[in-house]
This record gives structure tokens, C-alpha cells and sequence, in this order.
């Protein structure tokens, strides 16, 4: 075959409508061969045994993937976050291997294109050897959670770009639509969604229209509940911004989602999509087996809450003090807290993370006994 004929093979890609997200009209670059067939991505090649494996054919989508083996188109982002070697959801390759994340028969340690038809699995539920009993992948939260919370980075971060005025800026009069948006030296100072602002950066820094940035206002030091070390400082997302048009030294924008309110000097990161986890969750465990007291010495911490939320509960997103090396997407947590007499800790709820940085992850309660508090200890599930 001719390596024309591979490229337009590798590049039977589609577009996930039906989840509402847009892909970049531009496929990844460069594309090299793996095997018998091209790719963007450096696919693995070998899996733990036991676990199942689809080999991409020609028109596959992940949303079309998650239907066949999940029974919910919904549930693509569980197939994106088992294979986070592609790197843009919207293109996969033929030839390129799935890790469906099922445990079936062993399919051996080594994968090649050759072993696409004995690897395909068919849809059906007695082919796949799935368990029908246990509980079916959830989502562990929503995009809002993700995109709407922020991270705890370090006190000194900089960001490349900010904004420097507004459609408003220089006006003198308060429009009656935005009535209760405050103004000052003539600039509206709330904005919001739709409304058009100016980037402190063009052409000359690489700008270009239709790139996704998101809007990030420091919030304040955090500190260790334990000890008081400072942990960095909190960045808060407002909300993003999609450039329209470059021009030599600055850019045109407008608001594309907002959380909270959005003003001239606020600071700009370049955007990264992030799916929301999914896992098996089957609700809180039982009282009658709390873990030692011991077990909870150098155990994980809510160490801040979401909008300063002293009393947490079910639904509200909070932070944990650790990051990359130790928790993933997706793992769950029982909440715990120590009591000062003999009794075992008190279990409080369950917790499950939804996006790791470096030293903190962000995370969400799913369920709760009592009210949580900062300083709460977890201790990982063995769901």
C-alpha cells in the first residue's frame, strides 16, 4: 500500500457532535508509522494480561466505541481517560490499540497490527465475559466542576497573557442591561459571557484566532490544615475566552463561558480540555469496619474547599493535598475523621477526584453522613 493511500487510511477519523465538543479542523502533526499503519500518537505496545483490547478500524469513533462496549455513547470519555496516549480525543487511527479496561481472557503481553482480529471484541454482553451484577461506570461529576473550580499552584506563577481592556473600556455611562455592574476609571469591571475584551498579546506572541484560553484570578495563599506550611496559592477559573482576530502586539476575544465575573487585568492560561472521570461507585460503605487510627497518620487531606465553604456536603468540590505521583482521575476515597477518645475514626463520607496537578487534586463529594470539614483525612476505597 502506498504511504498516500496509509495517510488517508490513518486519517478515518469523526467528529464526536454528539457530545457537544468541537474538534480542531487541523489533524495532529506529524503523523509517523507504528507497525503497519500511521499515527499521531505513541500507542503502547503491550498491556497488563487480562486486559481487553480493540484494535481502531477504518470510521470508529470513541463515542461509537463506547456504545458497542459500554452500552452508553456518553461513556466515551471512560475509553479516553484508559488511553491517555491520544491526546486529542477527536482523532484515533486505525491500527491503533484500545484498552477497553475490562477484565476478560488474557490477549498476551505484546500487541501488533496483526492482532487486530483475534483482539476485537464483539458486542455482546456473554463475549465480553462483563460482570452484569456490578455497578455501571458514573460520572463522578461535571465539566462545571472541572472548569469552574481552579488549582493551587505556586505563589509566584506567572501567565503569559491578560486582558487589557474591554468593548466598555473608556465608556462613560452604565448601559441599563448590566444594571449593578460597578464601573470605574470608565471600565465596566464584571463581564460576562458574550462580551468582547482585548488580549495583552497578537501574531508576535503566536496568538491565533480560534485558540481557547482560560481566565484565572488569584484568590490567596493556602496553608496546610496541619502544620500551617503554605501549600501555594489559589487560582480561581472564571470562566474562558476564544480569540476572534490577531493583530500585530495584541488580540480580539470574546467570552465564551463564564463562571464568575470576569475583569480587565485578569489573567489568561492556554485552555486544556479534561474528560470528567468515570468510575464504578456503588455508594457508601458500611460502618461496621472503619480503618485504624494508624491508618490515618500520613493519610491524603481536604486541605481547602471550592468558594470557602466551611460545612461541605454532597456536591461540593474541594482540594486534596496530593498530587500526580500519588492519586489519578477517577480513584475514590472514604472520608474520615479522627476522634480524640478511643472509638475508631468517624466515617463521613465518600470523595472522588476529578483533576490532579502537580502536589494537589481537585475533587468532589459524592456522599456524606455528617458535615465535612477541611482537615478531614481519606483513605482509598477498595472498590
Amino acid at each position: 500500500m502506498s504511504p498516500s493511500r496509509l495517510i488517508c487510511l490513518a486519517l478515518s477519523v469523526l467528529l464526536i457532535t454528539a457530545t457537544g465538543l468541537v474538534a480542531d479542523e487541523t489533524p495532529p502533526k506529524p503523523l509517523h508509522m507504528v507497525g503497519d499503519h500511521w499515527t499521531a500518537w505513541d500507542p503502547p505496545t503491550s498491556v497488563p494480561e487480562g486486559t481487553e483490547v480493540y484494535i481502531v478500524q477504518r470510521g470508529d469513533t470513541l463515542w461509537d466505541l463506547a456504545s458497542q462496549f459500554y452500552g452508553d455513547p456518553y461513556l466515551w470519555p471512560q475509553l479516553w481517560e484508559r488511553n491517555n496516549y491520544i491526546l486529542d480525543a477527536h482523532w484515533i487511527y486505525p491500527g491503533d490499540p484500545l484498552v477497553v479496561g475490562m477484565e476478560v481472557t488474557p490477549v498476551g503481553e505484546a500487541l501488533s497490527p496483526g492482532d487486530a482480529d483475534t483482539a476485537t471484541m464483539e458486542p455482546d454482553v456473554d463475549g465480553l465475559g462483563l460482570d452484569t451484577t456490578a455497578a455501571p461506570p458514573m460520572q463522578l461529576g461535571s465539566e462545571s466542576d472541572i472548569y469552574c473550580s481552579g488549582f493551587i499552584g505556586p505563589t509566584d506563577q506567572t501567565f503569559g497573557f491578560e486582558i487589557i481592556g474591554s468593548e466598555y473600556s473608556g465608556s462613560s455611562y452604565d448601559d441599563p442591561l448590566r444594571a449593578g455592574y460597578g464601573t470605574q476609571s470608565g471600565y465596566i469591571m464584571d463581564l460576562s459571557l458574550g462580551d468582547i475584551v482585548y488580549i495583552s498579546g497578537g501574531r508576535e506572541a503566536g496568538l491565533m484566532p480560534g485558540s481557547v484560553f482560560t481566565v484565572v484570578e488569584a484568590k490567596g495563599i493556602v496553608k496546610h490544615p496541619v502544620g500551617k506550611r503554605t501549600l501555594g496559592e489559589h487560582y480561581r477559573y472564571n470562566g474562558r475566552v476564544r480569540i476572534l482576530s490577531t493583530q500585530d502586539t495584541t488580540a480580539i476575544a470574546e467570552i465564551s463561558h463564564s463562571c464568575h465575573p470576569i475583569s480587565v487585568g485578569a489573567s489568561l492560561m492556554p485552555f486544556t480540555p479534561e474528560p470528567v472521570p468515570l468510575a464504578r461507585y456503588s455508594g457508601m460503605i458500611g460502618l461496621n469496619d472503619p480503618v485504624s487510627e494508624e491508618a490515618l497518620v500520613d493519610a491524603p487531606m481536604i486541605v481547602l474547599s471550592d468558594a470557602g465553604v466551611l460545612s461541605l456536603g454532597q456536591g461540593h468540590v474541594v482540594y486534596i493535598d496530593r498530587g500526580t505521583e500519588d492519586v489519578y482521575p477517577g480513584d475514590l476515597f472514604t472520608i474520615y475523621r479522627p476522634t480524640p477518645s478511643e472509638i475508631p475514626p468517624l466515617m463521613i463520607g465518600e470523595l472522588a477526584v476529578l483533576s490532579v496537578g502537580e502536589t494537589t487534586a481537585l475533587a468532589k463529594i459524592l456522599d456524606s453522613r455528617q458535615v465535612v470539614h477541611v482537615g478531614d483525612r481519606l483513605f482509598p476505597r477498595a472498590d
